[in-house]
This record gives structure tokens, sequence and C-alpha cells, in this order.
């Protein structure tokens, strides 16, 4: 993997991530174990991704605690790979990065896959941000706020 700078001691929310997820194919290897692939082969099939890019993806998310390799359950010489809590709390950030996709990314008419919800068929509401209030908030109404002290950063 090449050489990024890293954001471990950005104050932002943004930033920081960046470092454990800030790669297109860890975002798709992440989306593919929520549909349930666990094994290496399965995610090179569904990713057309090199062996070693993915085996380097694989073991950039296992250590940022994203997937944790686990010995398969069937007693067999693989190991899979399976979402780990903090892997699981990226479902939001893919719900969000899709419904952008479906609105931004596809022409009038053109098909794509869509995510329902199981029990009803129907697609997932639309993911927005909300006031404590419950308001629906744009992003004029909101501001990122900085602390009041800023940790002093390391030099490189």
């Amino acid at each position: 993997m090449v050489k990024r700078t890293s954001h471990e001691d950005s104050p932002c929310g943004v930033a920081r991530p960046m470092d454990a997820i800030g790669d297109g194919w860890s975002l798709l290897i992440v989306r593919d174990a929520f549909d349930g692939l666990r094994r290496f082969g399965e995610f090179q099939k569904s990713l057309g991704l090199a062996k070693n890019i993915l085996a380097a993806r694989l073991r950039h998310l296992v250590a940022h605690g994203i997937l944790e390799a686990a010995p398969a359950p069937d007693g067999g010489a693989y190991q899979e790979y399976v979402l780990t809590d903090k892997g699981r709390g990226l479902f939001p950030l893919l719900v969000a990065l899709r419904q952008w996709g479906e609105e931004f990314c596809f022409g009038p008419g053109e098909t794509h896959v869509q995510l329902v919800d199981s029990k009803t068929g129907r697609p997932v509401q639309k993911l927005e941000p909300r006031a404590r209030d419950g308001r629906v908030l744009k992003p004029e109404e909101t501001c990122v706020q900085l602390p009041s002290r800023l940790p002093k950063r390391k030099r490189s």
C-alpha cells in the first residue's frame, strides 16, 4: 500500500477515520463483508482485485480492528474475515454513500442495485442528519466547533 500522511492526531472526525478506511477497495471489502462474504477467494471473486492488493487491504482492515481473522467454522485450513463491532459501525456510512451514489451517479431510469428492508422489500429510508429536536438539518444549518484547546501536534 502507498504510504500516506497519517491523520491519527487530527481532531477532525472525518480525517482521522481515513487512516482506517481511506481507500475505495477497503470500503468495497467492508460492503462485501456486510453481504456475507468471509473468505479471501470470495472477496477476490467479487472485486476482481489482485491477490497482493487484496491481501494488503485485508491486513490493513484487521490491523485497524474493522475485520478480524477467524478460523473457518468448518475446521478447514482457511481463515475467514468477520466484521467487528467497529466494522459494523460503518453500516450507516455505507448506507449514506450508497444513497448518495444512487442519487448522483446513475442516469434517469438507469438500473442499479438498491438497499431494501428485508422485512418489507421497500427501499431503506434516506439518511438525513437531524437536530436533537428532530428537524432535518441542511449543511448551512451546521458548523464545525473546534475544541477550546487543541492537543499539540507531533512534528514530522
